[in-house]
């Protein structure tokens, strides 16, 4: 069962614990600062391994020393619900093991 889409009520009461996230329209998003290229690229690998996990994937955007997520919810129709907060949940648990900013 596809879960249901938040309020925005519900979307700016999630998003204020976590900071650096924002929402973009339809998304909610983060763009990570990180001191090389090879750690941002470990950290779009392990987040590709938490989507994997939690089967949610994010929009991923590898630069030279940033990785940007945006994520909403396909099988709600593309709206934001408790599964893109449980990915940015994860993802800001390892991001800082990576030297992300």
């Amino acid at each position: 069962m596809p879960a249901e889409p938040l309020s925005q009520k519900e979307i700016e009461d999630r998003l204020r614990e976590l900071p650096g996230w924002s929402q973009e329209g339809d998304r909610i998003a983060r763009t990570y600062r990180l001191g090389n290229h090879f750690a941002a690229t470990a950290l779009v690998v392990h987040v590709a391994q938490i989507q994997e996990e939690l089967n949610h994937h994010s929009d991923l955007t590898l630069g030279y020393n940033t990785v940007n997520l945006t994520v909403n919810t396909h099988d709600a129709g593309g709206a934001i619900t408790v599964h893109d907060f449980a990915l940015a949940q994860r993802v800001e648990a390892v991001a800082p093991s990576h030297g992300a900013s």
